[in-house]
């Protein structure tokens, strides 16, 4: 298993992280971007520097799972680079007093 971290600092304070964890060719990532920083460009320069290093690594494919079919916004960042819908598991997940859905996308490296 391989890790691929990064974190982006902006006025002194954490402004967003990704990791990676990869298992037989794939890769599994997450990135976080804080609140007070989003719609800045933070979220795509980190995922475009995890898909970068997934590469040069030698991953076959990373996959993406979204953990709410509503959050348009992250949906629509992985698809700007290169993901594809690979399938949606309907309310499997509860969260904040509601029921979410994953949603996946995979892009092939």
């Amino acid at each position: 298993m391989s890790n691929l971290d990064s974190v982006v600092i902006v006025g002194g304070g954490l402004a967003g992280l990704a990791a990676a964890a990869g298992l037989a060719g794939r890769g599994l990532h997450v990135e976080l971007v804080h609140p007070g920083h989003r719609r800045r460009g933070i979220g795509r320069r980190l995922l475009a520097a995890l898909i970068r290093r997934a590469e040069a690594q030698g991953f076959r494919q990373m996959i993406a799972v979204i953990g709410d079919s509503g959050n348009a916004a992250s949906i629509a960042l992985h698809e700007r680079l290169g993901f594809a819908h690979a399938g949606t598991l309907r309310s499997v997940g509860f969260k904040f007093g509601r029921w979410l859905d994953l949603v996946f996308l995979q892009r092939f490296l």
